[in-house]
């Protein structure tokens, strides 16, 4: 039984930090341009099926280019459209990206058709890894040391980089970082794309665990909201922490009662929010409110 729930934890760390990428993305991008993104769940099926495409044409390798590709297309996407809705009602903004969403969805339908597509893991990341009484698959350990690489990455150039300062202090209080001679068109332009580039990047990953289709985005996006809002607005700690507690909640829910997996998030969300209303790091903020 212990073998069974180290083996379900660490499967349940996966998953987390999968729901941490596409939840630190769509944290970054209302927390600095005020937009409620419901079109992040179709840019994390973007990436997959950018994956998907790259692999068919140019071998395994080639999909590193999925999220690049999933990034430069929410720039295209922020300047055509979202630039459109700064400092206007937040309504607009979310009935626009949800039909982006759609829109997105059923571009891809029309490119691949409706049925799912298998979509294998390489050769070399077949098979499983035992670690004493732990038990997991090559592939989802590749997942889990590239996510948490990704997420230090995101963590340094947030800290350490000139660009990285101008978006934490953009995310409290854009309007000062225009005074201060910035370009802020550009960096919300780059905002998005980021935030597009981690969901792709979170779809590139989970097409050889889910399965690729069209709808995919529907199971990205729902956790991704419930952990922005157990983490707290705008608290990139709170969003990994919350998204592993997801993670983990999940996966022992479809170990022991997989009929109320579905629902385990939403139960969790529940009870956390009754004792800490703005979620676990949650803050003020005044731009807001």
């Amino acid at each position: 039984m212990l073998d069974m729930i180290l083996s379900q934890a660490v499967n349940g760390l996966v998953l987390g930090f999968l729901y941490v990428l596409i939840a630190i993305g769509l944290s970054i991008i209302f927390g600095l341009l005020g937009i409620v993104n419901f079109a992040h769940g179709a840019f994390f099926a973007l990436g997959a099926y950018f994956a998907l495409s790259l692999s068919r044409q140019f071998g395994w390798a080639a999909i590193w280019l999925a999220p690049v590709l999933t990034g430069l297309v929410g720039i295209v996407v922020e300047f055509v459209l979202i630039r459109r809705l700064y400092g206007k009602e937040p309504l607009l903004g979310l009935i626009l990206t949800f039909a982006l969403a759609l829109l997105i969805e059923a571009l891809l339908r029309l490119a691949y058709g409706g049925a799912p597509v298998p979509f294998s893991a390489p050769r070399f990341l077949s098979g499983f890894i035992e670690y004493g009484p732990i038990l997991i698959t090559r592939y989802r350990l590749f997942v889990l040391a590239t996510t948490v690489t990704a997420l230090i990455g995101l963590w340094a150039f947030l800290v350490y980089t000139p660009y990285g300062r101008i978006l934490r202090a953009g995310s409290r209080d854009g309007e000062m970082v225009g005074l201060l001679g910035i370009n802020l068109p550009r960096v919300l332009s780059g905002v998005f794309g980021l935030g597009c580039l981690l969901a792709g990047l979170a779809g590139m990953l989970a097409a050889p665990l889910w399965t690729v289709n069209p709808s995919m985005a529907a199971g990205a996006i729902m956790p991704a909201f419930v952990i922005v809002t157990i983490g707290g607005l705008g608290s990139y700690n709170g969003a990994i922490i919350a998204g592993l507690l997801v993670g983990l909640v999940t996966a022992m829910t479809i170990q022991f009662k997989p009929e109320a997996s579905g629902a385990a998030m939403y139960v969790l969300m529940a009870i956390i929010l009754l004792v800490r209303p703005r979620g676990l790091f949650g803050e003020r903020w005044e731009r807001f409110e």
